[in-house]
């Protein structure tokens, strides 16, 4: 490579200064011989002295054909002199010559006649070893075959950067012939290309010498002016053997197929990512809204802009459905995701909203068929069978709406709804990879989906029942000022047995039942209500809580047996006292003006349905203004603190200032029960008031 100094010659300007000749003549080594008309050497060149063998001192007056000729030729090169020097006429032709050592050397001659301003005659000759000219011949006609039958374009270009020369590969790739390139730059015969960025590439490998390997370049050339294509563009800096700049060599490979194979290897990779982010973030709870706005958060942006979750109404309410030709589609929007797009946004069904899309809309079709539907290119008359309405076919398009992707929500061989996408940032249109992925999408989603829906309507039936169970409990009995509340578990979770009870009883008398059988869902609320009315039954005997704890557990252990805690208390406000008795359930806490909450000690005893172990009654005073708090353990226990650490936290709840006790009850859900927290919670607060 040359250095920073080498003289450049720009090819849209004349030379600047003395510019270094070419090496092509020293390459040659062609000799120059001047003669008289009488043959004789008056001119000889330092290469006339290498190829003959003779200095100048020998051969200078000597008769050229003597001394530059082979014996065999002498009389045919005189008449050829003779010839040229009468005609004018020049010569060529290539005979031996013995060179002074003797050997023998085939040179090729060119002679002309030359007259000087007095009009003295003389020929010129010019000689070259003939075999160093049939190699440069050679390796010119071999360059030039490479260059023309290669499959790979070539180009030169000027100092310039106009092209100076291309081969017929670079001509089929760009789609034009040699003749509209020669003397223009490449912006003005590829428009289409990022032409500025290659010549800027050229424009420094021109002035720094540094070579670039394997720019790629994408775009459309007219050889195929529909499709992309991908380029592996090399440059180099062309210099002759003095190190003068000629100007740029250009290749050009087309890799469109390894490109399109990179990018279809890219996408299988992207959606391969997406599949596997959408197995962790879908369906991570079993509430029916939050899979479906997993699924929503999933698809955008990855594959949409703005992406909606929809069920068929029939579906969620529990019941099949399929839909005749002419028949709408009631569809609840369940969650819908926009990406910078608050038009498209605003257009959408709001999530928890039911509408009737028309048959002729293209979300119908898709669900009525259980087929995707897409329209590649969206056109304005498209938008008003994607749209809910014309005011949203109007936001839809000034969103930018272009491309639109519906696909079925189905599992277990049952149409559920549709996941509907819409591209308008994104320029590209949806294809046959964007379906294959949200079909994909669709068919994971749509088991968790169903998975949800089936678990939200058992817990929903379980919580029907467990509510139609519990009381209504009265704010005020005989002695006594009551709040409660029940906290279902969250939907991660089955509905549990909690319960609690306020009964009054005769004599000014109230039973307060706090209890919590073990395990979920429809059978735990079954036994729930068992006991339940056989505590409201029993209490009416006014049996000793003792007593009436083992009745319950004789219960408890019978045909349909269940294992549940339980605190049952009798207040008596004419005495001022509750008896209490426990069946393996936590202690409740009574909370007294002036004085420290504290858990009430009662002997815990077992849990009802064991069977065969004695309950104790124990007696408590409770002055008009006291408090007893009972609660079920899902108010206090979790999974990172002791239930010791829980238990100091309830109890420092409590010490504050009077509060009404309904503020208390919210005051302790807020305080102490944690979403994550799997169980159900029961509670009940009784405040002592003085007997009517």
């Amino acid at each position: 490579m040359s250095t920073a100094g080498s003289p450049v010659v720009r090819g849209d300007e004349p030379p600047r200064g003395p510019v270094r000749p070419s090496g092509l003549l020293d390459v040659l080594g062609v000799a120059s011989v001047v003669l008289d008309a009488q043959g004789r050497i008056v001119l000889w060149s330092p290469q006339a002295e290498e190829l003959f063998g003779y200095s100048a001192r020998e051969a200078l007056g000597q008769y050229a054909a003597r001394i530059m000729v082979h014996e065999q030729h002498l009389d045919l090169v005189v008449k050829l002199f003779a010839d040229v020097m009468e005609t004018g006429r020049s010569w060529a032709g290539a005979f031996p010559v013995r060179r002074k050592d003797g050997t023998t050397r085939l040179v090729e001659f060119r002679n002309m006649r030359l007259m000087d301003d007095r009009g003295d005659v003389y020929a010129l000759g010019l000689a070259a070893d003939q075999s160093t000219v049939r190699q440069l011949e050679r390796d010119v006609a071999l360059s030039s075959r490479v260059i023309e039958q290669s499959p790979i374009g070539l180009a030169v270009l000027d100092t310039g950067l106009r092209y100076v020369s291309v081969n017929p590969a670079l001509e089929r790739i760009d789609g034009r012939p040699a003749a509209e390139h020669i003397g223009r730059r490449i912006r003005e015969v590829l428009p289409h290309l990022d032409a500025d960025a290659l010549e800027a590439a050229a424009r420094e490998v021109r002035d720094t010498g540094r070579p670039v390997v394997d720019r790629p370049a994408l775009g459309r050339t007219p050889a195929d002016p529909d499709h992309d294509h991908a380029w592996s563009v090399s440059l180099y800096r062309l210099e002759d053997a003095h190190g003068t700049v000629l100007g740029v060599a250009l290749s050009v490979v087309d890799v469109t197929e390894q490109y399109r194979a990179g990018v279809e290897a890219e996408a299988a990779r992207r959606r391969l990512a997406v599949v596997a982010d959408a197995s962790a973030r879908i369906g991570t709870t079993l509430e029916l809204d939050r899979t479906a706005h997993e699924l929503a958060g999933v698809a955008v942006p990855e594959l949409a802009d703005v992406a909606a979750v929809d069920l068929l109404e029939a579906v969620v309410k529990g019941r099949r459905s399929a839909l005749a030709p002419a028949e709408p589609a009631v569809i609840r929007a369940l969650a819908v995701q926009a990406d910078d797009a608050p038009e498209a946004l605003r257009a959408a069904d709001p999530p928890g909203q039911v509408a009737r899309y028309a048959p002729d809309r293209l979300v119908t079709e898709c669900v009525r068929t259980g087929a995707p539907v897409m329209v590649a290119h969206v056109r304005d008359e498209d938008l008003p069978r994607i749209a809910r309405s014309p005011e949203a076919a109007g936001l839809l398009r000034r969103a930018g709406v272009h491309s639109y992707l519906a696909v079925p929500l189905i599992a277990r061989g049952e149409v559920l709804g549709a996941l509907d996408l819409k591209r308008t940032r994104n320029p590209l249109p949806f294809g046959e990879d964007d379906l294959l992925l949200a079909r994909e999408l669709a068919a994971r989603a749509a088991v968790q989906i169903d998975n949800a829906r089936w678990y939200q309507s058992a817990r929903d039936t379980a919580l029907t029942l467990q509510r139609s169970l519990l009381p209504s409990v009265p704010s005020v009995t005989g002695g006594l000022e009551v709040a409660s509340r029940y906290q279902p578990a969250e939907a991660t979770s089955e509905v549990g047995g909690d319960w609690f009870d306020v009964i009054p009883l005769e004599g000014c008398k109230t039973a307060l039942v706090v209890g919590d059988v073990m395990g979920s869902g429809i059978t735990a609320a079954a036994s729930m209500g068992r006991l339940r009315t056989a505590t409201n039954t029993l209490a009416s005997l006014d049996l000793d809580p003792a007593l009436l704890l083992e009745h319950l557990d004789r219960t408890a252990t019978g045909p349909d047996q269940s294992i549940a805690t339980c605190v049952y208390a009798v207040h008596d406000p004419h005495l001022r006292q509750c008896r209490i008795a426990n069946a393996g359930h936590l202690p409740p806490v009574r909370v007294r003006a002036g004085r420290p909450p504290r858990l009430l000690d009662v002997p815990t005893g077992v849990p009802l349905g064991v069977g065969g172990v004695p309950f104790a009654t124990t007696t408590v005073g409770l002055d008009p203004g006291d408090l007893l708090v009972f609660y079920t353990d899902g108010l206090v226990e979790t999974r990172r603190h002791s239930l010791d650490e829980r238990l100091d936290t309830l109890l420092s709840v409590l010490d504050g200032p009077d509060r009404p006790l309904e503020e208390v009850c919210d005051l302790l859900l807020r305080a102490l029960h944690e979403p994550e927290n799997a169980d159900d919670v029961a509670l009940l607060i009784a405040r002592a008031t003085p007997p009517a």
